[in-house]
Protein backbone atom coordinates (compact mmCIF):
# COMPACT_ATOMS: atom_id res chain seq x y z
CA UNK A 1 0.00 0.00 0.00
CA UNK A 2 1.29 3.48 -0.84
CA UNK A 3 0.61 5.08 2.33
CA UNK A 4 1.87 8.69 1.04
CA UNK A 5 -0.92 8.31 -1.61
CA UNK A 6 -3.42 6.68 1.35
CA UNK A 7 -2.73 10.11 3.44
CA UNK A 8 -3.48 12.15 0.53
CA UNK A 9 -6.80 11.04 -0.78
CA UNK A 10 -7.57 10.75 2.66
CA UNK A 11 -6.93 14.65 2.90
CA UNK A 12 -8.95 15.44 -0.21
CA UNK A 13 -11.53 13.21 1.08
CA UNK A 14 -12.42 14.44 4.14
CA UNK A 15 -12.02 18.48 3.14
CA UNK A 16 -15.41 17.37 1.58
CA UNK A 17 -17.39 17.49 4.56
CA UNK A 18 -15.29 17.96 7.39
CA UNK A 19 -12.70 20.39 6.71
CA UNK A 20 -11.69 20.68 10.54
CA UNK A 21 -10.95 16.61 10.34
CA UNK A 22 -9.09 16.90 7.32
CA UNK A 23 -7.36 19.22 8.89
CA UNK A 24 -6.01 17.22 12.09
CA UNK A 25 -5.32 15.02 9.62
CA UNK A 26 -2.86 16.73 8.26
CA UNK A 27 -1.33 18.60 11.29
CA UNK A 28 -0.70 14.89 12.61
CA UNK A 29 0.86 13.43 9.45
CA UNK A 30 3.28 15.92 9.29
CA UNK A 31 4.08 15.66 13.28
CA UNK A 32 5.00 12.21 12.76
CA UNK A 33 7.15 12.79 9.77
CA UNK A 34 8.75 15.78 11.81
CA UNK A 35 9.48 12.54 14.16
CA UNK A 36 10.68 10.75 12.11
CA UNK A 37 13.31 13.32 11.09
CA UNK A 38 13.99 13.42 14.49
CA UNK A 39 14.68 9.72 15.46
CA UNK A 40 15.52 8.29 11.68
CA UNK A 41 16.96 10.70 9.95
CA UNK A 42 18.21 10.02 6.55
CA UNK A 43 21.71 8.66 7.18
CA UNK A 44 22.40 9.44 3.06
CA UNK A 45 21.70 13.15 4.18
CA UNK A 46 24.72 15.38 5.60
CA UNK A 47 23.66 16.97 9.36
CA UNK A 48 22.73 20.52 7.88
CA UNK A 49 20.43 19.22 5.45
CA UNK A 50 18.94 17.07 7.94
CA UNK A 51 18.54 20.04 10.63
CA UNK A 52 16.68 21.86 7.49
CA UNK A 53 14.23 19.27 6.80
CA UNK A 54 13.56 19.53 10.56
CA UNK A 55 13.35 22.99 10.55
CA UNK A 56 11.28 23.51 6.92
CA UNK A 57 8.56 21.31 8.83
CA UNK A 58 8.43 23.24 12.12
CA UNK A 59 7.49 26.20 10.23
CA UNK A 60 4.95 23.86 8.18
CA UNK A 61 3.27 23.84 11.44
CA UNK A 62 3.47 26.43 12.71
CA UNK A 63 0.20 28.12 10.96
CA UNK A 64 -1.71 24.88 11.62
CA UNK A 65 -0.87 24.53 15.22
CA UNK A 66 -1.42 28.44 15.83
CA UNK A 67 -3.50 29.95 12.67
CA UNK A 68 -3.96 33.30 15.14
CA UNK A 69 -0.25 34.23 15.36
CA UNK A 70 0.24 33.74 11.66
CA UNK A 71 0.89 36.21 9.06
CA UNK A 72 -0.56 34.62 5.21
CA UNK A 73 3.13 35.72 3.39
CA UNK A 74 4.46 35.66 -0.47
CA UNK A 75 7.95 34.07 -1.01
CA UNK A 76 10.06 37.45 -0.99
CA UNK A 77 8.46 39.09 1.52
CA UNK A 78 10.93 40.73 4.05
CA UNK A 79 9.72 38.75 7.19
CA UNK A 80 11.76 39.78 10.21
CA UNK A 81 9.36 42.59 11.02
CA UNK A 82 6.52 39.55 11.28
CA UNK A 83 9.06 37.15 13.63
CA UNK A 84 9.77 40.41 15.96
CA UNK A 85 6.30 41.11 16.03
CA UNK A 86 6.05 37.23 17.84
CA UNK A 87 4.16 36.03 14.61
CA UNK A 88 5.09 32.92 12.43
CA UNK A 89 5.13 33.25 8.53
CA UNK A 90 2.31 30.85 6.59
CA UNK A 91 4.08 30.86 3.10
CA UNK A 92 1.62 30.27 0.53
CA UNK A 93 4.50 28.42 -1.80
CA UNK A 94 5.49 26.77 0.82
CA UNK A 95 1.93 24.98 1.66
CA UNK A 96 1.79 23.94 -1.78
CA UNK A 97 5.07 22.07 -1.73
CA UNK A 98 4.01 20.32 0.89
CA UNK A 99 0.78 19.77 -0.04
CA UNK A 100 1.80 18.23 -3.43
CA UNK A 101 4.31 16.09 -1.73
CA UNK A 102 1.70 14.68 0.51
CA UNK A 103 -0.12 13.83 -2.61
CA UNK A 104 -3.29 15.99 -1.78
CA UNK A 105 -2.97 18.56 -4.36
CA UNK A 106 -5.48 17.60 -6.92
CA UNK A 107 -8.92 18.16 -5.57
CA UNK A 108 -7.12 21.64 -4.32
CA UNK A 109 -6.10 22.45 -7.83
CA UNK A 110 -9.63 21.25 -9.81
CA UNK A 111 -11.80 23.21 -6.86
CA UNK A 112 -9.76 26.42 -7.88
CA UNK A 113 -9.73 25.88 -11.77
CA UNK A 114 -13.95 25.15 -10.86
CA UNK A 115 -14.40 28.39 -9.47
CA UNK A 116 -12.60 30.04 -12.19
CA UNK A 117 -9.44 30.56 -12.16
CA UNK A 118 -7.40 30.14 -15.35
CA UNK A 119 -5.87 26.79 -15.75
CA UNK A 120 -2.69 29.09 -17.11
CA UNK A 121 -2.25 30.39 -13.23
CA UNK A 122 0.57 29.31 -10.97
CA UNK A 123 -0.22 26.15 -9.38
CA UNK A 124 1.46 26.99 -6.00
CA UNK A 125 -1.12 29.72 -6.12
CA UNK A 126 -4.36 28.08 -7.34
CA UNK A 127 -3.19 25.16 -4.78
CA UNK A 128 -3.32 26.95 -2.09
CA UNK A 129 -6.84 28.98 -2.76
CA UNK A 130 -8.50 25.27 -2.99
CA UNK A 131 -7.27 24.06 -0.64
CA UNK A 132 -8.10 27.65 1.65
CA UNK A 133 -11.53 27.90 0.12
CA UNK A 134 -12.56 24.21 0.74
CA UNK A 135 -11.81 24.71 3.92
CA UNK A 136 -8.46 23.08 5.01
CA UNK A 137 -5.83 26.10 5.44
CA UNK A 138 -6.70 28.20 8.84
CA UNK A 139 -7.62 32.22 9.03
CA UNK A 140 -4.43 33.96 9.52
CA UNK A 141 -3.65 36.87 11.79
CA UNK A 142 -3.22 39.33 8.58
CA UNK A 143 -1.60 39.02 5.17
CA UNK A 144 1.57 40.56 4.14
CA UNK A 145 3.05 40.28 0.45
CA UNK A 146 4.76 42.05 -2.41
CA UNK A 147 4.42 41.98 -6.09
CA UNK A 148 7.66 40.91 -6.82
CA UNK A 149 9.01 38.47 -8.78
CA UNK A 150 5.29 37.05 -9.87
CA UNK A 151 2.30 38.62 -11.24
CA UNK A 152 -0.04 36.02 -9.72
CA UNK A 153 0.56 37.43 -5.97
CA UNK A 154 -1.82 40.32 -6.88
CA UNK A 155 -5.11 38.24 -7.55
CA UNK A 156 -4.11 35.52 -5.22
CA UNK A 157 -3.63 37.95 -1.85
CA UNK A 158 -6.48 40.28 -2.80
CA UNK A 159 -8.28 37.22 -3.05
CA UNK A 160 -7.65 35.48 -0.09
CA UNK A 161 -7.81 38.90 1.92
CA UNK A 162 -11.69 38.68 1.03
CA UNK A 163 -12.24 35.03 1.64
CA UNK A 164 -10.38 35.46 5.03
CA UNK A 165 -11.64 38.65 5.93
CA UNK A 166 -8.26 40.07 7.68
CA UNK A 167 -6.28 42.94 7.33
CA UNK A 168 -3.94 43.17 4.38
CA UNK A 169 -0.16 44.97 3.80
CA UNK A 170 1.10 45.25 0.42
CA UNK A 171 4.60 46.30 -0.29
CA UNK A 172 5.15 47.59 -3.81
CA UNK A 173 8.71 46.81 -5.12
CA UNK A 174 9.44 48.96 -8.23
CA UNK A 175 11.52 47.29 -11.52
CA UNK A 176 14.42 49.88 -11.31
CA UNK A 177 17.43 49.52 -9.12
CA UNK A 178 18.22 53.46 -7.76
CA UNK A 179 18.05 55.11 -4.31
CA UNK A 180 14.65 56.82 -4.80
CA UNK A 181 13.01 53.32 -5.09
CA UNK A 182 15.03 51.85 -1.83
CA UNK A 183 13.79 55.10 -0.16
CA UNK A 184 10.34 53.92 -1.31
CA UNK A 185 10.59 50.60 -0.44
CA UNK A 186 11.80 51.13 2.64
CA UNK A 187 9.09 54.09 3.36
CA UNK A 188 6.32 51.14 2.93
CA UNK A 189 8.81 49.29 5.26
CA UNK A 190 8.24 51.17 8.27
CA UNK A 191 4.63 51.46 7.63
CA UNK A 192 4.55 47.36 7.78
CA UNK A 193 5.24 48.21 11.14
CA UNK A 194 2.78 50.55 12.01
CA UNK A 195 0.95 47.90 10.58
CA UNK A 196 1.64 44.98 12.24
CA UNK A 197 2.11 47.11 15.41
CA UNK A 198 -1.76 47.96 15.50
CA UNK A 199 -2.89 44.12 14.41
CA UNK A 200 -1.14 42.71 17.41
CA UNK A 201 -1.02 45.83 19.36
CA UNK A 202 2.87 44.49 20.36
CA UNK A 203 5.57 46.83 19.92
CA UNK A 204 8.13 46.49 17.80
CA UNK A 205 11.83 47.16 19.32
CA UNK A 206 13.84 48.92 16.64
CA UNK A 207 17.17 47.55 18.23
CA UNK A 208 15.84 44.21 18.31
CA UNK A 209 15.00 44.24 14.27
CA UNK A 210 18.17 46.08 13.43
CA UNK A 211 19.91 42.97 15.27
CA UNK A 212 17.93 40.33 13.62
CA UNK A 213 18.18 42.31 10.19
CA UNK A 214 22.13 42.29 10.59
CA UNK A 215 21.71 38.33 11.53
CA UNK A 216 19.90 37.94 8.47
CA UNK A 217 23.17 39.41 6.29
CA UNK A 218 25.51 37.15 8.16
CA UNK A 219 23.29 34.71 7.16
CA UNK A 220 23.12 34.78 3.35
CA UNK A 221 26.71 35.53 3.36
CA UNK A 222 27.64 32.55 5.30
CA UNK A 223 25.64 30.64 2.62
CA UNK A 224 27.71 32.11 0.00
CA UNK A 225 30.18 31.09 1.64
CA UNK A 226 29.37 27.21 1.40
CA UNK A 227 28.37 27.65 -2.10
CA UNK A 228 31.99 28.20 -3.25
CA UNK A 229 33.07 25.97 -1.13
CA UNK A 230 31.49 23.60 -2.71
CA UNK A 231 32.73 23.86 -6.08
CA UNK A 232 35.22 21.44 -5.64
CA UNK A 233 33.50 19.32 -3.09
CA UNK A 234 30.86 16.13 -3.23
CA UNK A 235 27.73 16.58 -0.87
CA UNK A 236 24.45 14.76 -1.64
CA UNK A 237 21.80 16.43 -2.95
CA UNK A 238 18.17 15.42 -2.54
CA UNK A 239 15.64 17.58 -4.31
CA UNK A 240 14.16 19.22 -1.92
CA UNK A 241 16.86 21.09 0.54
CA UNK A 242 17.26 23.49 -2.51
CA UNK A 243 14.01 24.04 -2.11
CA UNK A 244 13.77 24.20 1.41
CA UNK A 245 16.98 26.69 1.27
CA UNK A 246 15.25 28.85 -1.22
CA UNK A 247 12.70 29.45 1.43
CA UNK A 248 14.57 29.36 4.67
CA UNK A 249 16.59 32.02 2.72
CA UNK A 250 13.40 34.56 2.60
CA UNK A 251 11.22 33.32 5.19
CA UNK A 252 13.21 32.77 8.37
CA UNK A 253 15.51 35.43 7.39
CA UNK A 254 16.71 36.74 10.24
CA UNK A 255 16.20 33.98 12.30
CA UNK A 256 18.59 32.23 15.05
CA UNK A 257 17.74 28.83 13.80
CA UNK A 258 18.54 30.00 9.89
CA UNK A 259 21.72 31.53 10.89
CA UNK A 260 22.69 27.91 12.64
CA UNK A 261 21.78 26.48 9.25
CA UNK A 262 24.61 27.91 7.43
CA UNK A 263 27.41 27.51 10.48
CA UNK A 264 26.58 23.41 9.62
CA UNK A 265 26.81 24.35 6.36
CA UNK A 266 30.20 25.19 6.55
CA UNK A 267 31.16 22.75 9.10
CA UNK A 268 29.57 20.00 6.58
CA UNK A 269 31.42 21.14 3.51
CA UNK A 270 34.73 21.08 6.03
CA UNK A 271 34.45 17.40 5.88
CA UNK A 272 33.29 16.71 2.36
CA UNK A 273 34.99 14.27 0.39
CA UNK A 274 36.53 15.46 -3.00
CA UNK A 275 34.01 16.47 -6.32
CA UNK A 276 32.54 13.65 -7.91
CA UNK A 277 30.14 13.78 -10.49
CA UNK A 278 28.53 16.30 -12.53
CA UNK A 279 27.51 19.38 -10.42
CA UNK A 280 24.01 21.06 -11.69
CA UNK A 281 22.74 24.55 -10.71
CA UNK A 282 19.19 24.71 -11.07
CA UNK A 283 17.02 28.02 -12.22
CA UNK A 284 13.43 28.53 -10.71
CA UNK A 285 11.51 25.81 -8.55
CA UNK A 286 11.92 21.74 -8.45
CA UNK A 287 9.50 19.21 -9.92
CA UNK A 288 10.56 17.11 -6.14
CA UNK A 289 7.54 14.97 -6.88
CA UNK A 290 9.10 13.77 -10.51
CA UNK A 291 10.30 10.11 -11.17
CA UNK A 292 12.07 11.29 -13.47
CA UNK A 293 14.08 13.85 -12.28
CA UNK A 294 14.62 11.66 -9.27
CA UNK A 295 16.24 8.87 -11.44
CA UNK A 296 18.29 11.42 -12.49
CA UNK A 297 19.29 13.47 -9.62
CA UNK A 298 18.18 12.17 -6.17
CA UNK A 299 21.13 11.19 -4.31
CA UNK A 300 22.86 10.36 -7.22
CA UNK A 301 26.81 9.90 -6.76
CA UNK A 302 27.13 11.00 -11.04
CA UNK A 303 24.98 14.06 -11.25
CA UNK A 304 24.13 16.49 -8.25
CA UNK A 305 21.81 19.82 -7.77
CA UNK A 306 24.69 21.86 -6.28
CA UNK A 307 22.22 24.90 -5.82
CA UNK A 308 18.92 26.42 -6.66
CA UNK A 309 18.40 30.12 -7.65
CA UNK A 310 15.80 31.03 -5.35
CA UNK A 311 17.81 30.55 -2.24
CA UNK A 312 20.60 33.34 -3.75
CA UNK A 313 18.13 36.27 -4.82
CA UNK A 314 19.70 39.07 -2.55
CA UNK A 315 22.44 41.12 -4.04
CA UNK A 316 25.29 41.19 -1.54
CA UNK A 317 27.14 44.24 -2.83
CA UNK A 318 24.90 46.65 -2.04
CA UNK A 319 24.27 47.47 2.30
CA UNK A 320 23.01 49.72 4.81
CA UNK A 321 23.13 50.50 8.68
CA UNK A 322 19.69 51.13 8.32
CA UNK A 323 17.36 48.20 8.82
CA UNK A 324 14.59 49.42 6.52
CA UNK A 325 17.15 50.50 4.09
CA UNK A 326 18.61 46.95 4.12
CA UNK A 327 15.03 45.58 3.68
CA UNK A 328 14.43 47.58 1.35
CA UNK A 329 17.40 46.70 -1.01
CA UNK A 330 16.98 43.20 -0.76
CA UNK A 331 13.66 43.76 -2.23
CA UNK A 332 14.64 46.40 -5.43
CA UNK A 333 17.98 44.81 -6.19
CA UNK A 334 16.32 41.20 -5.78
CA UNK A 335 17.79 38.62 -8.34
CA UNK A 336 14.45 38.55 -9.96
CA UNK A 337 13.16 42.18 -9.84
CA UNK A 338 13.72 44.18 -13.66
CA UNK A 339 14.91 42.97 -16.60
CA UNK A 340 15.21 39.86 -17.27
CA UNK A 341 18.82 39.92 -18.16
CA UNK A 342 19.33 40.48 -14.25
CA UNK A 343 18.43 37.72 -13.40
CA UNK A 344 19.83 35.66 -15.85
CA UNK A 345 23.35 37.23 -14.62
CA UNK A 346 22.83 36.53 -11.36
CA UNK A 347 21.80 32.62 -12.76
CA UNK A 348 25.50 32.40 -14.21
CA UNK A 349 27.65 33.92 -11.46
CA UNK A 350 26.10 31.95 -8.78
CA UNK A 351 26.50 28.21 -11.29
CA UNK A 352 29.90 29.64 -11.76
CA UNK A 353 30.36 29.73 -7.69
CA UNK A 354 29.08 26.84 -6.83
CA UNK A 355 31.64 24.49 -9.94
CA UNK A 356 28.56 24.09 -12.19
CA UNK A 357 29.10 21.42 -15.05
CA UNK A 358 25.71 22.36 -16.15
CA UNK A 359 22.12 24.38 -15.55
CA UNK A 360 18.63 23.57 -15.97
CA UNK A 361 16.32 26.05 -16.67
CA UNK A 362 12.68 24.72 -15.15
CA UNK A 363 9.76 26.48 -17.18
CA UNK A 364 7.42 26.11 -14.83
CA UNK A 365 4.05 25.60 -16.08
CA UNK A 366 2.15 29.21 -15.49
CA UNK A 367 4.79 31.31 -14.87
CA UNK A 368 5.71 33.69 -17.94
CA UNK A 369 8.68 35.73 -16.48
CA UNK A 370 10.56 31.98 -16.60
CA UNK A 371 9.20 30.94 -19.84
CA UNK A 372 9.61 34.58 -21.41
CA UNK A 373 13.03 34.24 -20.80
CA UNK A 374 14.70 30.88 -21.45
CA UNK A 375 15.60 31.32 -25.46
CA UNK A 376 17.76 34.14 -23.33
CA UNK A 377 18.94 32.09 -20.40
CA UNK A 378 20.11 29.61 -22.77
CA UNK A 379 22.26 32.00 -24.64
CA UNK A 380 23.43 33.66 -22.42
CA UNK A 381 24.55 30.47 -20.14
CA UNK A 382 25.88 28.90 -23.30
CA UNK A 383 27.86 32.30 -23.98
CA UNK A 384 29.33 31.97 -20.62
CA UNK A 385 30.64 28.36 -20.88
CA UNK A 386 27.73 26.64 -19.24
CA UNK A 387 25.59 23.90 -21.08
CA UNK A 388 21.85 24.76 -20.51
CA UNK A 389 18.39 21.96 -21.28
CA UNK A 390 15.39 24.32 -21.04
CA UNK A 391 12.95 21.38 -19.42
CA UNK A 392 9.25 21.92 -19.60
CA UNK A 393 6.95 21.41 -16.25
CA UNK A 394 5.49 22.05 -13.18
CA UNK A 395 6.24 22.15 -9.89
CA UNK A 396 3.56 21.50 -8.14
CA UNK A 397 0.54 19.77 -10.51
CA UNK A 398 1.61 16.23 -11.30
CA UNK A 399 -1.28 16.54 -14.66
CA UNK A 400 1.58 19.00 -16.36
CA UNK A 401 4.56 16.77 -15.22
CA UNK A 402 5.40 14.43 -19.27
CA UNK A 403 7.60 12.30 -17.20
CA UNK A 404 8.60 10.75 -20.56
CA UNK A 405 9.62 13.86 -22.09
CA UNK A 406 11.22 14.97 -18.84
CA UNK A 407 13.53 11.34 -18.31
CA UNK A 408 14.66 11.50 -22.21
CA UNK A 409 15.14 14.89 -22.37
CA UNK A 410 17.28 15.36 -18.94
CA UNK A 411 18.75 11.66 -19.95
CA UNK A 412 20.39 13.04 -22.90
CA UNK A 413 21.59 16.20 -20.90
CA UNK A 414 23.52 14.86 -18.50
CA UNK A 415 24.79 12.25 -20.89
CA UNK A 416 26.01 15.08 -22.92
CA UNK A 417 27.82 16.91 -20.14
CA UNK A 418 29.47 13.54 -19.49
CA UNK A 419 30.76 13.44 -23.04
CA UNK A 420 31.46 17.30 -22.99
CA UNK A 421 34.17 16.31 -20.62
CA UNK A 422 36.23 14.87 -22.83
CA UNK A 423 36.15 16.88 -25.74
Amino acid sequence: MDVIKTFGNYVEKWCEGHPERARWLLKTGWEAENLKFTVAPSKRMNPSDQYLAKLMMNIMLQPLKHPESSVLVSVFTPCELIQEAGLYPYNVESFSCYLTASQAERAFLQNAEDSGLSETLCSYHKTFIGAAEKGLLPKPKCIVYTNLACDANLLTFHRLAEFYHVPVFSIDVPSRQTASNVAYVAAQLRALKRFLEQTTGRLIDEDLLAERVARGRETLEEFEKFQSARADRFIPSDLVSPLYSGMTNNILLGTEEEKLYTEKLLKDIKNAPPKKGKHIYWMHTIPFWSDAVKEALLLNDSAQIVGCELSQVADLSVHSEDPYEEMAMRLVYHALNGPISRRIEAGIHHAKQAGADGAVWFNHWGCKHTLGGSRIAKKRFEEAGIPMLILDGDGCDRSHGGEGQTSTRLGAFLEMLGDFDHE
